[in-house]
């Protein structure tokens, strides 16, 4: 990691601000110089296992102390979280000679739900493509930095303007399978000959291919069968499958991949909206893209203050532990359709627990990111799209 960093530095490329700490009081020290939030996880870790999303010193220590044996061997990884920050993944082949870039991936939730269990679209569907453009530059700079030969697999967060590194893996990614799907490109066959000695000139792979389609990919979620966990979405994968969507709109493709995950979209109902302050300022945008498409809203307390003030007509309804009729009793009661959901810091957490459990058991659909929620609005709209493709004529007109 720290070898990583010093390459970072070399070729002028950001990192988010970290450390290692291998005691309680070095994590403490460490993050008061980097700042709160921060995303902390053992070393050598797959899947984001125990990984999580500290808010304060309390959480920090907390989190020391119970979930992880902290040693000089397997010392604890501090980053600075990267808030309201867009994730992208970037599949590469590099020969030693020349880069291919097997695609960009633009993840739909933001930066801190775990790379396996958030959407992603190829192309990007919002990203400027002078930023995808600097993204490329990048990862070109790193493989030939590295000596990567065959597939590589790069995960930057962009906050703004700034792009940061999060992570490089010198292999195949799990994201490797859809890229070639949606590109018609077989990465996997492509990097095996390269590895071998067979430079991508030799094989007449030289070109980035851009589809003039979009692909989603979404993750399958086995919530359903196993009450006690929450299915709110964090930096620890909880997803079990893949599945992926096509269609010649972002909107299209994200509405096919929703069917095909088992999410069912209505095209109208009410609207159960619970958000916590940091993603208010986004929230009218989304109710109205909500009451265009015929959803009625209903909102908590602080939440329906935040709508009403944005002229935004909504009913009010009591949190769990507020009173009843609550969130609970609409969503028992079948009178809710669609949830969106976010919250932080573990008493939030813990609170609105109950109704996430309750929508899995009703099978109410629930979105606890504001971008998934902005991706379902899009998808509302092309709900009726139901052109199958054939994925050899696809990756015929990208010839």
């Amino acid at each position: 990691r720290e070898r990583f960093q010093k390459l970072l530095e070399r070729l002028g490329l950001k990192q988010p601000p970290n450390a290692t700490a291998r005691s309680v009081e070095q994590a403490i020290n460490a993050a008061k110089e980097l700042g709160y939030p921060l995303v902390v996880r053992p070393s050598y870790v797959l899947g984001g296992r125990a990984m999580e999303i500290v808010f304060n010193e309390e959480g920090l220590q907390r989190y020391m102390k119970e979930a992880v044996s902290v040693s000089n061997d397997s010392p604890v990884l501090l980053d600075r979280f990267l808030d309201d920050a867009v994730e992208m993944d970037v599949d590469a082949i590099y020969d030693g000679e020349r880069v291919l870039i097997g695609g960009l991936m633009e993840h739909i939730e933001q930066a801190g739900v775990h790379s396996g269990d958030s959407a992603c679209s190829l192309p990007p569907y919002e990203l400027a493509p002078v930023i995808q453009d600097k993204l490329r530059e990048q990862v070109a700079k790193m493989a030939e930095a590295l000596g990567v030969r065959g597939l590589m697999n790069t995960q930057f967060a962009i906050q703004g303007e700034d792009i940061y590194v999060l992570e490089v893996n010198p292999r195949a990614s799990r994201t490797a399978p859809f890229v070639s799907k949606a590109t018609g490109y077989p990465l996997a066959k492509i990097a095996a000959r390269v590895m071998v000695g067979q430079t991508l000139t030799q094989q007449s792979v030289t070109e980035e291919r851009i589809p003039g389609y979009y692909s989603v990919k979404e993750a399958v979620f086995p919530f359903v069968k196993f009450p006690g966990v929450d299915p709110l979405l964090g930096p620890e994968m909880k997803s079990t499958g893949e599945v992926m969507g096509v269609g010649k709109t972002f909107g299209e493709a994200f509405a096919k991949s929703q069917r095909a995950a088992g999410v069912n979209l209505n095209d109208s109902g009410k609207v159960l909206i619970s958000i916590r302050d940091a993603d208010k300022a986004k929230a009218p945008d989304i109710a109205r893209m909500l009451v265009a498409k015929k959803y009625e809203i209903v909102a908590t307390g602080g939440t329906a203050r935040f709508l009403k003030e944005a002229g935004i007509p909504c009913e009010v309804v009591y949190k769990v532990n507020e009173g009843r009729p609550n969130t609970v009793d609409m969503i028992k009661n079948d009178q809710i359709q669609l949830i969106i959901n976010t919250t932080e810091g573990k008493k939030a957490i813990s609170d609105s627990f109950t109704m996430r459990r309750e929508a899995l058991q009703h099978r109410v659909t629930y979105y606890t990111t504001m971008a998934g929620a902005r991706a379902a609005c899009y998808a509302l709209g092309e709900l009726d799209a139901g052109d199958v493709n054939c994925l050899q004529d696809l990756h015929k007109s990208l010839i």
